[in-house]
């Protein structure tokens, strides 16, 4: 049997499948370069942009951040459907990865909802788009962290987003764990520092003294129950609907021997009964999850428990335009938070008022909570390996693009978190009558053990 010829057939054979094969590299290759080149023709931005075969196509190699197809298919989806939710969900399954400062992407997605294409532009992009490879990147199953919405404010939608593990929070929130904005002196200040700066600011805000009883709606891992109990002497309670930061929280009273003057409820603020009433109300990061139908009900119900003369503060999150209803908002109630609905801060005002309350010191702390996500996706990169050992790569990649992304609308000013303190409209009014005392070093009563 003469052997060579089959060993030359084979090889033959072989040779050309090669060959196929990499002429339809080369021509996926060529559309898209011809899609990107296309796409970022007035771009002078800080983004960069490689290819699968690590071959860059736009900016510098050395720029401070690149976007990394892994696969054709997330090209494809980005010409053919423009939505964020596809870029999105192409990142969090690997066939798009970022390399460097993420924040800067979101103004890469800005330059391109702004680009306007001629009718020809957009035929000549789509026929190229129609011609990258339309499979798969790889197997997903469903993933850990998704969920359809819920009603808002349950026990459900909250463990979705704060459940997810104290392990992972701990890797790269403050000591305290604190998970809201914080208070920077400058940006060169610790996150640690600043959150504890926070704790005391709100404090001061709310005029704490010995003995005066707190209700904390929304208290998280416990911190500024801790820190009011610790400092002003307060006798305070917490009610949280997250089971891992309920059994967190109860832990640290009791390592600290706070057990008499602390307590933490696993309760909906719904349910709480007509009595005690409180001396100071406080909620930090929690009204986010209320949603505009239920501002009348939540803000009656802390007027319902506040003492006449007593002092309400609301820390949250607003946006300059509402909850309309955008690939981004359908991203974050999908994959962040399932009830999360932000309103403009004249919503805020105007239900706050009605419900019967006085608005006493209205602050946006925008650039603080810019500064704190940054301090918080600079710590979950530093700590990557451990996060997606705690939960899972797609955990880890949604947590950065959603802290990245929140850092750079925070920056922009599209959306704005408010500090708002308020008392009862006719009351006497346990507050001075000029600010003088938030910025002093040391605070009117404040206890010392």
């Amino acid at each position: 049997m003469d052997t060579g010829y089959f060993e030359h057939r084979f090889l033959t054979e072989t040779s050309a499948a090669t060959a196929s094969v990499s002429a339809r590299a080369s021509k996926t290759e060529r559309y898209a370069t011809n899609i990107l080149h296309a796409l970022m023709r007035t771009y002078t931005g800080p983004v960069a942009i490689r290819l699968w075969n690590e071959k860059p196509v736009i900016g510098k190699p050395a720029a401070p951040c690149t976007l990394v197809f892994r696969h054709p298919r997330a090209l494809r989806d980005l010409v053919l459907h423009r939505d964020i939710m596809r870029l999105a969900e192409s990142h969090l399954e690997g066939a798009i990865d970022v390399e460097g400062d993420m924040e800067l992407l979101f103004g890469l997605g800005v330059f391109l909802q702004q680009t306007g294409w001629s009718l020809k532009q957009r035929l000549t992009a789509l026929w190229n788009a129609l011609r990258l490879p339309s499979g798969p990147y790889r197997k997903t199953t469903p993933a850990a962290g998704t969920a359809p919405r819920p009603a808002a404010n349950s026990k459900h939608s909250i463990a979705h987003h704060y459940d997810v593990g104290n392990d992972f929070y701990h890797l790269w929130l403050d000591p305290e764990m604190v998970y809201s904005c914080a208070y920077f002196r400058d940006s060169r200040q610790s996150l640690a520092s600043a959150q504890e700066d926070k704790l005391d600011y709100i404090c001061r805000k709310l005029r704490l003294e010995p003995g005066r009883t707190l209700l904390d709606i929304g208290c998280g891992w416990g911190a500024l129950l801790l820190w009011a109990a610790r400092r002003y002497g307060v006798r305070a309670h917490g009610i949280t609907l997250s089971e891992e930061q309920y059994r967190y929280a109860r832990q640290r009273i009791r390592a600290e021997g706070m057990g008499e003057q602390l307590t933490v409820e696993l309760r909906d603020y719904r349910d709480l009964p007509d009595q005690p009433q409180y001396d100071r109300i406080v909620s930090v990061g929690m009204f986010e999850h209320i949603g505009r139908r239920n501002f009348e009900l939540y803000f009656k119900t802390v007027r319902r428990l506040l003492k006449p003369d007593g002092l309400f503060l609301n820390h949250g999150i607003t946006s300059d335009s509402g909850w309309k209803r955008t690939p981004l908002t359908r991203f974050i109630n999908r994959y962040i938070f399932p009830d999360g609905e932000l309103a403009r801060i004249s919503d805020v005002h105007d239900a706050m008022e009605k419900a019967g309350f006085e608005l006493l010191d209205v602050e946006s702390l925008r650039r603080h909570y810019a500064l704190t996500l940054r301090h918080w996706v600079k710590s979950l990169e530093l700590h990557s390996s451990q996060a997606i050992q705690a939960t899972d790569d797609r955990t880890y990649r949604l947590w950065r693009l959603y802290m990245a992304g929140c850092a750079c609308y925070f920056e922009r000013g599209n959306i704005n978190i408010y500090q708002v303190l308020a008392g009862q409209v006719g009351s006497s009014l346990p507050t001075p009558l000029r600010r003088d005392d938030l910025y002093c070093n040391r605070a009117p009563g404040l206890y010392q053990a």
